[in-house]
């Protein structure tokens, strides 16, 4: 047997050497950026959250999940005490993400195939919408509701109709990212929870592809860790669920399903906003 003279060079940067023509720029990998967390607040343990949205003075919009116990409410972020809330109109619909968009709050669901419009203020129902396929994630641009369905595809639809007007395919270093759930846009870029992961996928909405992770392991743990000694410990479906930006302060709020604290976290490049004034009564 012979031995195994030593490498000059790494192995893989030899073989890159080898494989790869001369000038070839090597993928960088995606940068994973840790937020810090500069608030937490209550929230109830019961809602298995599924959309999330900061809507101005301390006011949020949440949905929330489960055949029989799917609805919408507005919740009042420092004391997590629910404002006011509706059940999803279809009482055996599984409740899905929400988000408000010149005054209407659209919320779909997952497999019913039926988005609902409510008043965003008084939360009466004004309109339905059928689509196709899974309702998992929205959010918008300000024009345009933005929807995921778990694949690895964005769904850029008319709030007027619910059509499809553009998609666009989420993707890391080549490869498509799946199961894109709960999300939120944030100063051109569009934040996604991925089910069943502790990280959040910073993507450019253009392109699809993922600029940056969050790193949201360490909440994961500190929720988990609370909700144990309240005796309400998380189960394996208890993922991190619920994006909700903060133009004011430049700060994303972050939940889980089940999770009885919501935290308010910086990030880095995301900017406090000037111009923030009047978002209730004009939402993004």
């Amino acid at each position: 047997m012979r031995a195994r003279l030593p490498l000059p060079v790494p192995l893989t940067t030899l073989l890159l050497t080898v494989l790869l023509p001369a000038g070839t720029a090597l993928a960088q990998e995606t940068p994973v950026l840790r937020p810090t967390v500069t608030a937490r607040f209550p929230h109830d343990h019961a809602a298995f959250t599924q959309g999330l949205q900061y809507l101005g003075q301390s006011t949020l919009i949440e949905s929330t999940g489960q055949v029989g116990s799917s609805g919408v409410r507005q919740v009042d972020l420092r004391t997590g005490r629910v404002l006011k809330d509706v059940p999803t109109p279809i009482a055996s619909a599984f409740g899905e993400g929400v988000t408000v968009l010149k005054g209407v709050a659209y919320h779909i669901t997952w497999q019913t195939g039926v988005a609902f419009a409510f008043d965003a203020a008084t939360l009466r129902e004004v309109g339905r919408y059928r689509y196709r396929g899974e309702g998992w994630g929205l959010t918008n641009d300000g024009k345009q509701l933005i929807m995921s369905d778990g694949s690895s595809t964005l769904f850029w639809r008319d709030s007027r109709t619910f059509a499809v007007t553009r998609t666009v395919r989420v993707t890391d270093g080549g490869q498509p990212v799946k199961n894109l759930n709960e999300l939120e846009y944030v100063q051109g870029s569009i934040y996604a929870n991925i089910w069943l992961t502790n990280r959040i996928a910073r993507i450019d909405p253009r392109t699809g592809k993922v600029t940056a992770w969050l790193d949201v392991q360490p909440l994961m743990q500190e929720a988990s860790a609370e909700a144990t000694r309240a005796g309400h410990p998380l189960t394996f479906d208890d993922v991190p669920n619920g994006i909700a930006f903060v133009p004011e302060r430049g700060t994303l709020l972050l939940t889980g399903k089940r999770w009885p604290v919501l935290f308010e976290v910086r990030v880095p490049g995301v900017k406090p906003e000037a111009s923030a004034t009047g978002r209730a009564a004009s939402p993004r």
